[in-house]
């Protein structure tokens, strides 16, 4: 009979170690699980945040956008300004007519007999400073 008894301490032993681990993972799921949430959720906010204002998130991208297109209207405008120049100095080289009229516009030059009359410059207003010149 003392074989049974044996056994039956050995086995009412190994069942109180497995309650006692159950008891125990239970007691750890139920503090690490709502811990491990909060890291994650803390991790994905953080990450999120980075997204959107991290050194290339959004707002940074949307700012190179802007910049972008300022440029290429810089560009265009730098362009059409070309076009119309290089227009003028076409009609400058080919047309004599042009060349008087620019002589006579820019440097005041007048033909024999003629009399250039020039009106005085605009006063300046009150609310431009002296040295402004525009």
């Amino acid at each position: 009979m003392p074989d049974g008894r044996a056994e039956s301490a050995e086995h009412s032993e190994e069942i109180r170690f497995a309650e006692l681990q159950e008891r125990a993972l239970e007691a750890a799921q139920s503090v690490w699980r709502p811990a491990g949430t909060c890291v994650a959720v803390a991790l994905i906010l953080l990450f999120g945040w980075g997204v959107v204002n991290g050194k290339h998130g959004l707002s940074a991208w949307q700012q190179q956008r802007v910049k972008d297109h300022e440029l290429r209207q810089g560009i265009q405008d730098l362009q059409q300004e070309n076009a119309r120049l290089r227009d003028h100095v076409e009609r400058l080289k080919s047309d004599t007519n042009a060349i008087e009229h620019e002589a006579r516009e820019q440097l005041h030059y007048a033909k024999a007999g003629e009399i250039i009359y020039t009106l005085p410059a605009q006063p300046q207003s009150q609310n431009q400073p002296a040295g402004n010149g525009k």
